[in-house]
């Protein structure tokens, strides 16, 4: 994890502060004759939130209805009550954390609040996601802003992507460099994870951040850590460790989490339901 993860790691298990990642530009293709680019959609600051050291994203599912509770996704380091200690997984814990919801320029426009944790942890992955007050319709009717839809794909190698910082409100533009069989930091290791090309080189606050596809403008992944130091397997300094046991480590690379996992596990009424078929999320 990083800034406020990173040098302040234990600053920011007090205060739940976040991690950042890092990313560069898209690798270079040899040119086929050109099938055409699909559009590019426009990536702005509308659906984003700040929270306290981190950012965040008010998000929905495919399926979710208009009428359902909004959710917001940012990370499990994130959580305002610690860092979920390694296998802990917490499931509908009281909250009335606010969020500041951006517009497009980037602008507050309102503070959200939660209702309560629907799901954290730090195990195989590093998510939060907060059932709001609000409903989507009611946001979109007040503030004219939609909530981000969450891909029910796994990403690809080479996809042009941005992070989207509410915190620092700031984006970063890169391509996702490929994936993690596990990421280890500390006692935590994620699995499947997105690795960044160097041109996101994210910084501590913009843990928790949506990184977007270009293309689709759907969620792809949650922003979460990078190696600031060089330093091997350790906190704010993870490593990656392919299926055969063997270490590699790469200092300023950033990461992310794959959210597409997390669609099978919300049904009607953005309900979380662990037993869903399909969903593999950690249970408690």
């Amino acid at each position: 994890m990083r800034k406020p993860l990173v040098a302040a790691f234990f600053a920011l298990v007090i205060a739940g502060a976040g991690v950042a990642p890092a990313v560069a530009a898209a690798p270079a293709h040899a040119s086929a004759p050109a099938a055409q680019a699909p559009a590019v959609q426009a990536v702005t600051y509308a659906g984003t939130v700040a929270l306290s050291n981190c950012s965040g994203s008010v998000i929905r599912m495919p399926g979710s209805a208009d009428s359902d509770p909004a959710l917001v996704l940012s990370n499990g380091h994130c959580l305002e009550t610690g860092f979920p200690d390694p296998g802990e997984v917490v499931v509908g814990q009281s909250s009335t954390r606010s969020f500041t919801l951006l517009n497009s320029a980037g602008t507050g426009v309102a503070t959200l609040r939660a209702s309560k944790v629907a799901y954290s942890t730090m195990t195989d992955t590093d998510i939060t996601i907060y059932q709001l007050t609000r409903t989507y319709a009611q946001i979109r009717s007040s503030y004219g802003i939609s909530a981000l839809t969450l891909s029910d794909t796994h990403p690809t190698a080479g996809t042009a992507i941005k992070v989207v910082s509410g915190y620092w409100k700031r984006t970063y533009s890169c391509n996702v460099d490929g994936f993690v069989y596990r990421l280890k930091e500390g006692g935590w290791t994620w699995k499947d994870s997105v690795r960044y090309t160097s041109a996101c080189n994210t910084i501590g606050g913009t843990s928790g951040s949506p990184v977007i596809d270009n293309a689709t403008g759907k969620v792809v992944a949650v922003n979460n850590t990078g190696n600031e130091d060089g330093g091997r397997c350790t906190v704010n300094n993870p490593c990656e460790v392919d299926a055969s046991g063997n270490v590699t480590v790469r200092q300023g690379i950033n990461y992310a989490e794959e959210t597409y996992q997390i669609v099978p596990c919300f049904g009607t009424g953005n309900q979380l339901d662990l037993n869903a078929p399909g969903c593999v999320l950690p249970k408690p």
